[in-house]
């Protein structure tokens, strides 16, 4: 192409890195999403696959790669391996296998079998988030991307699962178990990454529709609309709405989503791609419970169904509890755009500038006082709280407590890839990011059926006599992110492999909290009390991995790198408030991979065994003097472990995989748990939520044509819910079976097929996570103890779907 349209082409994408800045300046709700490659390029971008490990190979490596490959490729287990050739642990999810999945499964459920992680849901359909880790590294200690831009919140490090991604839009999913990349825009991935892609443009213009039924109501509609090719541009652009009741107690989940991509192929060797992703749901909770509330209250048991008048001691209880009150609204929109530029025969240029926004929350039951008295004091109204027409001092009555965030996230990555002859490649560039995150706890009103007056917390306040909202807390927070990096990778000859890479990650957190604004009367420890934070921390994080290759079939490698979090915004803002300085260091780790693979005609192995010291962990504590929560630190912990795959295809049109993780991940030294709680003696013992042994075997047939069937089986051992391990519960097995028969096109009904998917087949019952973690669960001496919560196994569902392309 003419040299001066690629420049314009450039041009474009960093405008649009501008233009996020000036949209977050101006306040304007905007969108982030990843993007597509170029479609000559022999490198992979991060919006045409989420597996960006190849894309600092040198040529003599992608010359190997573009024979052996291919053919390698067919033969691994449906999708759920895939051909790696990095010096680390990596394993990919491919399009095979995400197709025959439940169709709203989000990715927390599509990663579950791959070795090292251990994910769980509360509900099968995908509307209530997802609960993961790997190797022992919770879901906030693990990077996320979506088309190689940055969704992990910039506060507290969360990812919402439901809010991204139909599986009929998803590309690849691909896990990195410890090192990230260093190039990847992350400033939490403590233990590893985790990413997607969506699918590129069909060439031809259609219509795609998927209709599914299932247990629990529940209903989901998608259809996609594909333009085709219109000139150099192709896109497509998606709507879904799904719904389902829970399974266990009152409320129902509501989710629409509409996705976007279009791909501009400006000649072969560079493009522009854009990506949209748009959330909205508003969802009714469900409750984590201690095994004695299950034990008592029954498998099912949930948040109170029904609302209670009045403000007796009995009312209260039950409404503080009410599933009407356990909402979760939200809304964000996510939109980027990926530029792939050819600058030379040697160099190449990628820009994927982005916007992220959200804003929502989730709501609770909170007591308030009724008071006729002139004093701002916290928990006390003049306003009729109990729902019986009037206001009467000392009767108390139920509210809404809403815990809301609003983000505005824009930022940018550009990096440079430079080969030096057959032999040796250059990456180097910089991530800059600059976001701004406002958090509060607000009461609103509640009506005499227990309906909040604003489920979205923007109107219907609890006040002050003065006016001026009741806020547990209001915080604000800007958080700027620098990173500049460099890989250099060298293949003196096509066995050996040598990478190494540095990083340089720069952190600034600035803001301020008040604890109960406008509250001047009362308790101390209730009135207003403001602190501010302007804080930083930087890090070199290098990197280093070597690959041995000993003919086409045969690879074994070890890699390393540090990895490092800087300390989530609450912890920045509630520290300096308790003035906990000490406890502000950010969390590192040292992550070492050795590993071995087999790729053959039938059967493929992966194997790798690590270690991991991981330094500094933040969790939280009470220093009973201050009143105030604040957050100490679990000083070191050493992770060590097993993980491995095998495909192995049995015949034409069968295939076995089998995946195992072995994690021992111990706690060295103690914990301090503040004034309040005391010092836990927890050296050698394992963290919470981290299975010793976890099992993945499935058996597939497909004859290529038409029918399609996988029985696949979990098991997973037992898990502790406290840091002293003094309670756990038990491992289970759970089966699920997915099958499918596609048939021939009818008419104008183009690839018609019917899917079903059955979750645990055997109805068991189970805690299948924890959800709260305590230090100890069991009453020793003066220590404090507390009871873990935990979520449970859906009993056995099903759905059937039906789909066709027009």
């Amino acid at each position: 192409m003419k040299r001066n349209h690629l420049y314009m082409a450039i041009a474009v994408v960093f405008c649009m890195t501008a233009g996020s800045a000036v949209a977050q300046d101006a306040n304007n709700p905007a969108n982030q999403s990843t993007t597509n490659k170029d479609a000559g390029a022999q490198r992979s971008s991060a919006s045409s696959t989420s597996n960006t490990t190849t894309s600092n190979d040198t040529k003599r490596v992608q010359q190997m790669n573009a024979v052996t490959v291919q053919a390698d490729n067919l033969s691994l287990a449906g999708g759920l391996m895939s051909v790696q050739t990095a010096p680390k642990a990596v394993s990919t999810i491919t399009r095979d296998a995400i197709q025959k999945a439940s169709p709203g499964a989000n990715f927390t459920q599509m990663i579950g079998s791959i070795p090292g992680v251990n994910a769980a849901t509360d509900d099968v359909t995908g509307l209530a988030n997802g609960h993961y880790s790997i190797r022992g590294f919770d879901s906030s200690d693990i990077g996320m991307t979506v088309n190689g831009a940055p969704i992990t919140d910039t506060g507290s490090y969360s990812v919402y699962a439901t809010e991204y991604g139909d599986t009929e839009n998803m590309g690849d999913i691909t896990v990195l178990q410890g090192i990230p990349d260093v190039d990847m825009p992350d400033s939490g991935a403590s233990g590893g990454h985790i990413g997607w892609a969506t699918i590129d443009p069909s060439h031809q213009a259609g219509v795609d529709f998927t209709q599914t039924v299932g247990s629990n109501d529940y209903r989901r509609t998608f259809i996609r609309l594909n333009t085709g090719d219109t000139g150099p541009v192709r896109s497509w652009i998606s709507y879904s709405d799904n719904s389902a009741d829970k399974w266990r107690g009152q409320g129902d989940m509501n989710v629409t989503k509409v996705e976007g991509k279009s791909i501009w192929t400006i000649d072969d060797n560079n493009s522009i791609s854009a990506s949209l992703q748009y959330n909205r749901e508003n969802n009714i909770n469900y409750r984590s419970l201690t095994k004695a509330q299950v034990a008592q209250n029954g498998y099912h048991y949930d948040y109170n169904p029904t609302w209670l008048p009045g403000s007796s001691p009995a009312a209260i209880s039950n409404n503080t509890f009410y599933y009407g009150l356990r909402t979760n609204p939200f809304s964000s929109y996510l939109a980027s755009l990926d530029g792939e530029f050819k600058l030379s025969d040697s160099l190449r240029l990628s820009v994927i500038p982005y916007f992220w926004y959200g804003s929502g929350g989730g709501g609770a039951g909170a007591t308030v006082n009724e008071s006729t008295s002139p004093l701002d004091r916290f928990g006390y109204a003049n306003q009729d709280v109990n729902g019986d027409g009037r206001v009467t001092n000392n009767t108390s009555g139920v509210v809404y407590s809403y815990s809301a965030a609003t983000t505005f996230r824009p930022g940018v990555i550009a990096k440079f890839n430079q080969d030096f002859g057959l032999d040796n490649s250059l990456e180097y560039g910089f991530w800059y990011e600059r976001s701004r995150k406002s958090q509060s706890d607000l009461y609103g009103s509640v009506d005499s059926q227990g309906n909040p007056g604003d489920i979205w917390g923007n109107s219907n306040f609890i006040e002050y006599p003065n006016g001026v909202p009741q806020k547990v807390y209001d915080e604000y927070t800007t958080t700027e992110i620098k990173k500049g990096f460099v890989t250099d990778n060298w293949t003196p000859n096509d066995q050996w492999t040598f990478t190494a890479g540095l990083s340089y990650l720069w952190e600034n957190r600035t803001g301020y909290v008040w604890e109960y604004p406008g509250s001047t009367a009362g308790s101390l420890t209730k009135q207003q009390n403001y602190s501010n934070v302007d804080k930083s921390w930087n890090k070199l994080l290098p990197t280093a991995g070597i690959k041995f290759q000993l003919d086409d079939r045969n690879q074994f490698y070890i890699g390393s790198g540090k990895t490092f979090r800087a300390p989530p915004n609450t912890v920045a803002l509630l520290n300096t408030l308790d003035n906990q300085q000490k406890a502000n260091a950010p969390e590192t780790a040292w992550n070492t991979d050795i590993g071995y693979r087999f790729y053959g005609d039938a059967l493929s192995v992966s194997a790798d065994v690590y270690h991991s010291n991981y330094n500094n962990k933040q969790e939280s504590a009470f220093d009973e003097t201050t009143g105030y929560t604040f957050y100490t630190s679990i000083h070191r912990m050493s992770m060590d472990g097993f993980n491995g795959e095998v495909s192995y295809k049995l015949a034409k049109d069968w295939t076995a995989y089998a995946s195992y993780t072995y994690t021992r991940a111990k706690i060295v030294g103690d914990i301090n748990g503040g004034s309040g709680d005391g010092i836990y003696p927890t050296d050698g013992k394992t963290m919470p939520d981290t299975a010793r042994n976890i099992g993945n075997l499935s058996l597939a047939y497909d004859d290529g044509s038409h029918l399609w069937a996988t029985l696949s089986a979990r098991v997973t051992s037992s898990l502790y819910g406290d840091y002293m391990n003094t309670e756990r519960v038990g491992g289970f097995t759970n089966f699920s079976l997915d099958a499918g028969y596609r048939f021939n096109n009818w008419d104008w009904l183009k690839s018609p097929y019917i899917k079903f998917n059955v979750s645990n087949i055997t109805d068991h019952k189970a805690f299948s996570y924890v959800s709260s973690s305590q230090f100890l669960a069991t009453p020793e001496g003066k220590l404090y103890s507390s009871s873990p919560t935990y979520g449970l196994l859906q009993p056995r569902a099903f759905m059937v779907t039906f789909g066709a392309s027009l």
